[in-house]
């Protein structure tokens, strides 16, 4: 990462390129709605409590950073590079989910881990799920 200051969202751009929180969750959604192969607009949209219109501007989005395939009017398809992305983002929300649930001893911290999964590196997430390991191997 380049030196300097930079305001949340400069650190973000430049950590993950061009994929905002807010598409991190329509992705991580699409990935988990999407084991029958395909996902609807308006089933997206309830899913994550936005309207339709807004769903669909977001999939024109993820469409364009090469996530999705969606043609006017059609269904969802992630696209592999957007399977291998979802999967990561499944696979960090239950990561983050894991050590807040280790921490404050509770069985789910959903709200919590959406506000800050976003804003953690691979190497991050990596270091934790070790950390997480090593707590969970008992000692000899």
């Amino acid at each position: 990462m380049q030196e300097g200051f930079y305001t949340m969202k400069g650190y973000t751009l430049l950590e993950h390129g061009q994929l905002t929180a807010s598409m991190e969750d329509y992705l991580e959604m699409i990935y988990r709605m999407g084991e029958e192969g395909y996902v609807r607009i308006t089933a997206l949209a309830q899913a994550l409590h936005v309207k339709p219109p807004s769903a669909s501007k977001m999939a024109a989005n993820l469409r364009g950073q090469g996530l999705i395939e969606f043609p006017k009017y059609g269904y969802i398809t992630l696209t592999e590079w957007g399977r291998r992305m979802g999967a990561y983002l499944v696979h960090r929300h239950r990561v983050v989910g894991r050590l807040l649930c280790t921490i404050n001893q509770t069985e789910s911290e959903l709200e919590e881990v959406e506000k800050i999964e976003h804003f953690l590196s691979p190497r991050t997430v990596a270091n934790i799920e070790k950390f997480l390991e090593g707590l969970e191997t008992p000692s000899k």
